[in-house]
């Protein structure tokens, strides 16, 4: 997990990290391709991000990362306002939620969040 490291493509980037980050990224991807099967995948500040798009443009990206005891979802401020009550386990950020590794993570609450999220830009 070198912050420094330049990633060629997701793939290098989860291939990076110990399995439990690994495998801990490649849930969220997943809830988030539940959500947005079309998702583009790309990098945004050298981390995961996928582009949520409508009628073929790009919007607003989910980004997601994996550190030693945590992976970090960024799904936006005006999510993370509207599930902070559901959220309040968990450290956060104004637009970030960290889920420790140690504990399976809230994929239905994760799918609630992107389908929110998803449902701000097609307003």
């Amino acid at each position: 997990m070198d912050d420094k490291k330049q990633y060629e493509t997701v793939s290098d980037y989860f291939l990076s990290q110990p399995d439990q980050v690994k495998n801990a990224l490649i849930e969220l991807k997943d809830c988030i391709l539940k959500v947005v099967p079309d998702a583009q995948e790309l990098f945004n500040y050298n981390i995961p991000a996928y582009t949520l798009v409508k009628d073929g443009k790009r919007e607003q990206q989910i980004m997601i990362a994996g550190y030693k005891k945590h992976v970090g979802l960024y799904p936006h401020p005006t999510t993370m306002e509207h599930f902070d009550k559901e959220l309040s386990g968990y450290k956060k950020g104004k637009g970030s939620v960290q889920f420790p590794l140690d504990k399976p993570l809230p994929q239905a609450l994760i799918v609630k969040m992107i389908e929110y999220r998803l449902s701000l830009l097609i307003e």
